[in-house]
C-alpha cells in the first residue's frame, strides 16, 4: 500500500503528457526533456513569484535549463533532418 501511494504521488508530481507526434526514439527522448524543462520552469516561476528566488536567479536557472534543452536537441539530431 505504501509503495502504491508513493507511486501515485510520483505520477502526480512528475506527470507526463502522452506524445502524439511522429514516433521516433529521438523524438520521444526530446519530448521527455521538453516536458521536464517545462515542469522545472514552472517550479522556478512559482518560487520567484513567492519571493523565494530573485528575478535574476530565476532567469539564470531558466537560462541554464534552456541551454541544456538546446544541447539535448542538438545531440538527438532534432531539426537536422533533410527535407525533400
Amino acid at each position: 500500500m505504501i509503495q502504491s501511494n508513493q507511486q501515485d504521488k510520483n505520477n502526480f508530481i512528475y506527470a507526463q503528457s502522452r506524445y502524439h507526434g511522429k514516433v521516433k526514439p529521438e523524438y520521444l527522448a526530446f519530448d521527455a526533456n521538453l516536458q521536464e524543462f517545462a515542469r522545472k520552469v514552472g517550479y522556478i516561476s512559482a518560487l520567484e513569484t513567492a519571493g523565494k528566488l530573485s528575478p535574476e536567479e530565476a532567469y539564470k536557472q531558466i537560462q541554464t535549463l534552456w541551454k541544456q534543452l538546446k544541447h539535448s536537441k542538438k545531440e538527438l539530431g532534432i531539426g537536422n533532418e533533410v527535407k525533400y
